[in-house]
C-alpha cells in the first residue's frame, strides 16, 4: 500500500508542485528548497513526488544503484549480474543524523563477530541517482552541511577511516524544506539548490476547507484515497515522461540567453549559476508546456523560483526577494 498522500490531490501550492515537476523533467536543474509556514504541505508534496518519478534500471543488490555491472564499486562483494527496474530513490536525511550514517562506515557488528572489515553504506549511497530530502534543512548541523557540500560538488563520496578507503558515486537531487522563522540557511548550501519557492498557508476559506476534507479522507483510509487519485497521478507521471522526451528538442535563442543575462545583471546576481539555472528551468518549463522554443512567458513564470534565493541582501529594500525578482522582470521584459 502506498502511504504517501497523492501528489495530484494537494490543494494549491502551485509553485512548489511546479518546481518539483521541473526537476523531475530535468534533474540537471538541481534541487528544490521549499521554505514557508509550518503545516502547509511541504513534506507532503516532496514525499508524494516519489510516486510520480520514472523507474530507474539498477544492478540487483548494488548498494549504490549502479546502472551497469562495470559501474559497481570494487568494494561490493556479493552482487548479481541482473538488471532490474526500481522506483527512483527518495531518501530522508533526518536531523541529528551522525556523519557515519550519512557517509557510511565500518560494519562494527561484522568486524566484531567475524573479524572482517566491511563497509556499511550510508544515506549518500542509497540516494545515488535519486533524491535526498532534508526536512528542517536550516537546522542541519554544520559538519553535516560540510559533508553534503563536498559530495554535491564532486558527485563522489569518499570514506577514509578505521582502515577503510572507500569511494563511490553519489549524485542526487537535493530537496530541502523548512520554516525561515527557525533559522536561516548557510549561503553555501543555499546556492546548491537550483530552485527556491515560498510556501504560504491557503488564504481562502474554500481552499482551507478543501485541504481539511482531503486530508481527513486520506487519514481515514489511505489505500482507498490513493486509489481514488491514481488516475490523476498517472496523468502527471505521463506529463513528466513526455516532458523528458521533449526536453532535448527545446531550443533557446541567443536573444533569450541575452535576456537571462540582463535579468541577472539587473539583480546583481553573483556568478553565472543564475543564468544557467534560468536556461535549464525555462527549457524544462517549455518542454512541460509542449513548446519547442523558449519565449518570454516561460522565463517570466520560472524566474522567481530560479533567482529569488540568489539575491544580495539590500538593507535599503525591505521587499521580499520574489517581489524584487518580479520588479526586475517587469523592467527588463515589460
Amino acid at each position: 500500500m502506498n502511504s504517501a498522500f497523492p501528489f495530484s490531490a494537494i490543494v494549491g501550492q502551485d509553485d512548489m508542485k511546479l518546481a518539483l515537476t521541473l526537476t523531475a523533467i530535468d534533474p540537471k536543474i538541481g534541487g528544490v528548497l521549499a521554505f514557508g509556514d509550518r503545516g502547509t504541505g511541504k513534506s507532503t508534496a516532496i514525499r508524494a513526488l516519489a510516486d510520480l518519478l520514472p523507474k530507474v534500471d539498477v544492478v540487483k543488490g548494488c548498494p549504490v544503484n549502479s546502472e551497469q555491472m562495470d559501474q559497481v564499486p570494487d568494494w561490493v562483494k556479493t552482487i548479481q549480474s541482473t538488471i532490474i527496474s526500481i522506483n527512483t530513490p527518495v531518501v530522508d536525511l533526518p536531523l541529528g543524523v551522525s556523519a557515519d550514517r550519512v557517509t557510511g562506515a565500518l560494519d562494527i557488528e561484522r568486524a566484531l563477530v567475524d573479524g572482517v572489515k566491511e563497509f556499511q553504506p550510508g544515506l549518500l549511497a542509497k540516494a545515488n541517482r535519486g533524491y535526498l530530502y532534508i526536512d528542517e534543512v536550516n537546522l542541519l548541523e554544520d559538519h553535516i552541511v560540510d559533508l553534503l557540500l563536498d559530495v554535491a560538488q564532486s558527485g563522489t563520496n569518499t570514506v577514509e577511516k578505521e582502515g577503510l578507503s572507500i569511494t563511490h558515486p553519489s549524485r542526487f537531487i537535493l530537496i530541502g524544506s523548512g520554516n525561515p522563522e527557525e533559522g536561516e540557511l548557510r549561503p553555501q548550501l543555499l546556492d546548491r539548490f537550483g530552485l527556491s519557492v515560498e510556501v504560504r498557508t491557503p488564504q481562502t476559506i474554500m481552499d482551507r476547507v478543501d485541504v481539511i476534507k482531503r486530508r481527513d479522507e486520506f487519514d481515514r483510509d489511505p489505500e482507498a484515497y490513493c486509489n481514488k487519485w491514481a488516475a490523476e497521478n498517472a496523468k502527471v507521471r505521463n506529463i513528466i515522461l513526455e516532458g523528458r522526451e521533449r526536453l532535448g528538442s527545446v531550443k533557446m535563442s541567443d536573444q533569450m540567453l541575452e535576456i537571462c543575462a540582463e535579468i541577472c545583471v539587473a539583480m546583481g546576481s553573483d556568478g553565472l549559476r543564475g543564468e544557467l539555472t534560468l536556461l535549464k528551468t525555462a527549457r524544462a518549463f517549455a518542454a512541460l508546456q509542449g513548446d519547442l522554443t523558449v519565449h518570454n512567458d516561460h522565463i517570466k513564470r520560472i524566474a522567481p523560483m530560479a533567482l529569488s534565493h540568489r539575491l544580495r541582501r539590500d538593507p535599503l529594500d525591505d521587499t521580499g526577494s520574489t517581489v524584487r525578482v518580479e520588479r526586475t522582470l517587469n523592467a527588463v521584459l515589460g
